[in-house]
């Protein structure tokens, strides 16, 4: 069976979406002649059975800076100097602009960049004990590519690298303009060194293609597990429960469009406020608490931090409605939220928000797993029909059909290994 290493920082048990691809590629590749090595950072925890999994050290630039000037790594420099961020992470006060600054150069060219000595270390003395035929690195963070670049320079060995999300090109560059170009020259040097390039949406493959029109870009979708979590789903809730698991980010995925209609639905009353419940499992945000607040939603809007992912699972499963919620950029059209796999896993129907529908859009009609509302008037009408089918039959039916099985880490794993065949076959 020939070898794969496989660098990914995020990998389980470390939290986060990102963790999942990887994971399905780990787990699947072998069954296609594959066997891979998981190159990774130090995990909090065991990682999957069966699966070989190479931990180096790993520094972490932001805590050991924090430390370093008196602060506590626990909570962030904005808090602990009383600085203001307003929703979308963008600095409000002058204070909180030089911080942010000072951020972008200390963590160019991301926050991660701690792990790239011990990683290259790792997988050099790898390299040399061992015959791999191939490399890929996944990202984010970049740094995976700029390790698997140096590697790729080193041995000689093939390298493929996967884009879940783009680089350089990224709907929200968090950047002044000197580090966006100089943010986009490093991809393009780094990038020039790999074989062959991959990403999970047809949009994101057009536009990688503009900045790297040399190279081949093939497009392999996420997926979900089909063949894990196979325990018997949880009861339903008893009331009209809506979950969203995962992220925000700062507020880019806004949920205003749903508070503003269920608020409108109760003033109406078309909904019973009893009934209804809007569950939030992520990161903790401020501004949430303040846009529930807003909204006059405080009895109905719960934010419960993050959960491990397994709970995350079940909190789906049991729910009537689970939420999705893009940018507000066009850039958005072309990202599929990684959660809309895991959503089509737990059988329940889908509601997507946002102003850009996008594939999100696409998929939901390809698979009949739930309705996309791009403003208040739609959610409002989306909300109703499902609410009145849970007042009737006292839950919401999953109406999804067989094309979600298109979408499954087996499927992601087999396109991968023919592109790892074509490869060190050319």
């Amino acid at each position: 069976m020939k070898k794969v290493l496989i660098v990914a920082y995020s990998f389980p048990p470390r939290s986060g979406i990102g963790s999942q691809r990887p994971h399905g590629l780990a787990k699947y590749l072998p069954r296609y002649g594959w066997a891979p090595i998981i190159l990774t950072a130090k995990l909090p925890g065991k990682p999957p059975e069966g699966i070989r999994v190479i931990e180096t050290d790993y520094k972490d630039i932001t805590k050991n800076l924090k430390s370093g000037i008196g602060l506590s790594t626990e909570h962030s420099v904005h808090e602990q100097l009383g600085t203001i961020v307003s929703k979308g992470n963008n600095p409000v006060t002058w204070k909180s602009k030089v911080i942010k600054y000072c951020k972008e150069i200390i963590l160019f060219p991301d926050n991660k960049r701690g792990w790239y000595r011990y990683a290259i270390d790792s997988a050099s003395q790898l390299l040399k004990t061992e015959d791999i035929s191939a490399i890929i690195s996944t990202s984010p963070p970049a740094i995976s590519h700029i390790i698997a670049s140096k590697l790729r320079r080193k041995s000689g060995v093939k390298w493929v690298a996967d884009f879940r999300d783009p680089w350089s090109q990224k709907a929200v560059a968090d950047r002044s303009a000197i580090l966006k170009y100089f943010d986009k020259l490093l991809e393009i040097i780094t990038i020039s060194t790999a074989d062959q390039l991959v990403s999970v949406t047809q949009p994101y493959v057009d536009k990688i293609k503009e900045l790297h029109a040399n190279k081949t870009v093939h497009c392999i979708t996420n997926g979900y597990d089909d063949e894990s979590f196979q325990e018997d789903s949880p009861e339903l809730t008893g009331k009209f429960t809506i979950t969203h698991t995962g992220t925000l980010y700062n507020g880019r995925r806004d949920p205003s469009i749903l508070f503003a209609a269920v608020n409108e639905l109760i003033k109406e009353n078309k909904i019973n406020k009893d009934l209804i419940d809007i569950r939030f499992y992520g990161s903790e945000e401020d501004w949430l608490v303040r846009e529930i607040k807003r909204c006059e939603l405080g009895e109905v809007v719960k934010s419960y931090g993050r959960i491990p992912f397994e709970e995350a699972l079940i909190k789906q499963k049991e729910s009537q409605l689970l939420l999705v919620i893009r940018w507000d950029n066009t850039f958005e059209t072309g990202n599929m939220p990684a959660k809309i796999y895991e959503y089509m896993h737990a059988k329940r129907p889908v509601i997507g928000i946002g102003n850009h529908g996008g594939i999100v859009n696409d998929i939901l009609k390809e698979t009949n797993a739930g309705k996309f509302a791009e403003n208040r008037a739609e959610m409002k009408n989306h909300l109703m029909e499902y609410y009145n089918e849970f007042l009737k039959h006292g839950k919401v039916n999953c109406q999804s059909n067989s094309n979600i099985k298109n979408y499954t880490h087996n499927i992601m794993a087999k396109k991968y290994a023919e592109v790892l065949n074509n490869l060190i076959a050319s």
